[in-house]
């Protein structure tokens, strides 16, 4: 944001107009909504002052949501969603909550009942913000139409400084309709944080001095901007690196030190893990790694883009926390001289290497029912570098995070730790807003699909073109296997087999088609990415195939 743009913004207009103009100038390009009287100034807003600003209307608050979370992940630009009052917000905080576990600039914009009549019964009378306190930085209300302004500004302002995270202002109806001429200075993001040189000597220290270091790449390498910084630092330091959610992509795939198929060996062999931009969470197994064949636990380092990132709950050999690009950089600095890991590297790769030797039969699989893993060999052979891949699944979703390796970074969305479903078809209407020239594609499973497919409407009213692959097991696979190892039974895990996805895409005013012998799947994936409209494949997959997790998330 430019000097002249922070000190210069005259709003004028009803309180929706200052809204907007305040939205743009923190970079909004993107209006995702559902329609609702309460939010009506919004949309006059772009239409009165013919805004570059796009209105994406849905089927469902949470697809919009879910739209503007993934408009800020490809982007990295704050997302907008406008939601309608009472239930408009509530469909909307499982989506919030992902963004808020996912670290991602956000604002939503809620209706409110008007004040004049507040405490009267007035429709979908309810008071928001203690709603999405606890999954917001900042939940709050403007309550005169001349606060709208610099309550939206603030509450991007905190949504786009480190950490980032979603917010919320809710505005009475009566208010938001209402006129006011207010001069506004806009509030920039907090700047990034320098780290402390101290903390990166510590850093460079106990990587020095490690026998088997491995670098734990994530999603705020990509959010923060630092994924050049990240490849630079494995490649100098000749580091095998692992990458987990948009940190994947940032080591291209089939990339020397990029070792995510010997994610095991690597983890347990370890004797320093440097994680950035990633909490220690269940993904990683609560930050204890090594121990293999008796040896000692590894240490750890954490890199986070603030302080109050940094894991707690685990002894941290060091940790710095900073603009991550100057994190990497000052570690690279603090080195000077590195040592080589390269038997420790090598060894890695080869184990890689024979990982995907082993799953080369499970790719090219002729089983029938289709085996997952067909479907993943057949896309890999047609995805481009660029292509956008987003997970929507449990078990069918699974598979492709082992076997789908992204060409480029900011490439790959997945819910990240808050493991929420539903939010496939927002996030596929978001990439190919921000990537017109990509390849999208969502991966679903059955149970996942049924969560948000009918916004396929809103795919084909907005002509977004995108493909989905629908992992058609008839089941929650991801809850039906573990039941039964636990009890010998399952319950409340079957779905009907062989739904007709393709067909519900079909009278949508998409296409697709089923797919039931693997040799078909090739054929069918060329034809929807070649169709020019939204298309589903619908693969009947064996529901006896369960994927080989090694963990629950507890």
């Amino acid at each position: 944001m430019s000097t002249s743009q922070r000190n210069n913004l005259a709003l004028s207009g009803h309180a929706g107009q200052h809204a907007l103009a305040v939205a743009e100038a923190h970079g909004v390009g993107t209006m995702w909504t559902l329609s609702g009287a309460h939010v009506f100034p919004l949309y006059d807003a772009v239409v009165k002052a013919e805004s570059p600003t796009r209105i994406i209307d849905v089927r469902h608050e949470q697809t919009a949501v879910f739209g503007a979370e993934a408009t800020a992940k490809l982007t990295r630009e704050p997302g907008l969603v406008v939601l309608t009052a009472g239930p408009g917000v509530t469909n909307g905080v499982s989506g919030i909550a992902q963004a808020y576990f996912s670290g991602v600039p956000l604002l939503a914009v809620g209706g409110r009942a008007p004040a004049w009549r507040w405490g009267t019964g007035a429709l979908q009378e309810l008071d928001h913000p203690p709603l999405l306190d606890p999954v917001t930085k900042l939940s709050t209300t403007a309550h005169k139409a001349a606060e709208v302004g610099e309550v939206v500004d603030r509450a991007l302002s905190i949504a786009r400084s480190a950490h980032r995270g979603p917010v919320f202002v809710d505005v009475p109806m009566d208010e938001l309709y209402s006129f006011a001429d207010v001069s506004l200075d806009l509030t920039p993001p907090a700047p990034r944080p320098e780290p402390n040189p101290d903390d990166l000597t510590a850093i460079a220290t106990a990587i020095y001095e490690s026998r088997h270091p491995v670098v734990v790449l994530g999603s705020d390498v990509w959010m923060d901007g630092a994924e050049s910084a990240a490849l630079h630092f494995a490649e100098e330091t000749g580091i095998p690196v692992v990458a987990n959610g948009m940190g994947r992509g940032t080591l291209p795939k089939g990339h020397r030190l990029l070792v995510n198929r010997a994610r095991s060996a690597a983890f347990k062999n370890a004797d320093l893990v440097v994680v950035v931009g990633t909490p220690l969470d269940f993904r990683l197994g609560f930050g204890t790694f090594g121990g293999a064949d008796g040896a000692a636990p590894a240490r750890v380092v954490h890199i986070a883009d603030s302080t109050q990132g940094l894991a707690t709950h685990v002894e941290l050999t060091a940790s710095a926390a900073g603009d991550l690009s100057l994190v990497l950089d000052g570690i690279l600095h603090a080195l000077r001289a590195t040592r080589r890991w390269d038997d420790w590297a090598n060894g890695l790769r080869d184990q890689a290497a024979a990982a995907v030797e082993r799953d080369a039969p499970l790719l090219a699989s002729e089983g029938e029912p289709i085996h997952p893993a067909r479907v993943y060999g057949e896309l890999n052979r047609v995805l481009e570098d660029d292509a956008v891949v987003i997970g929507d699944g449990g078990d069918f979703v699974s598979w492709a995070g082992k076997l789908i390796e992204p060409g480029r970074p900011g490439c790959w969305l997945d819910p990240g730790p808050y493991g929420c479903l539903g939010a496939g078809a927002g996030a596929a209407a978001a990439a190919r807003l921000a990537r017109p020239d990509s390849q999208v594609v969502l991966l679903y499973g059955d149970g996942a699909a049924g969560m948000s497919l009918m916004d396929v409407d809103t795919l084909v009213r907005h002509d977004l073109p995108v493909v989905m692959v629908v992992g058609n097991n008839g089941a929650w696979g991801l809850e039906k296997h573990p039941m039964q190892f636990l009890y010998g039974y399952d319950v409340a895990a079957n779905l009907r087999p062989e739904t007709g996805y393709d067909v519900v895409v079909e009278a949508l005013g998409g296409a697709g088609e089923t797919v039931t012998e693997p040799g078909d799947i090739g054929p069918a994936l060329r034809r929807a990415f070649d169709a020019g409209v939204p298309y589903l494949v619908n693969v009947q997959c064996d529901p006896k195939i369960a994927y080989p997790r090694s963990t629950t998330g507890i």
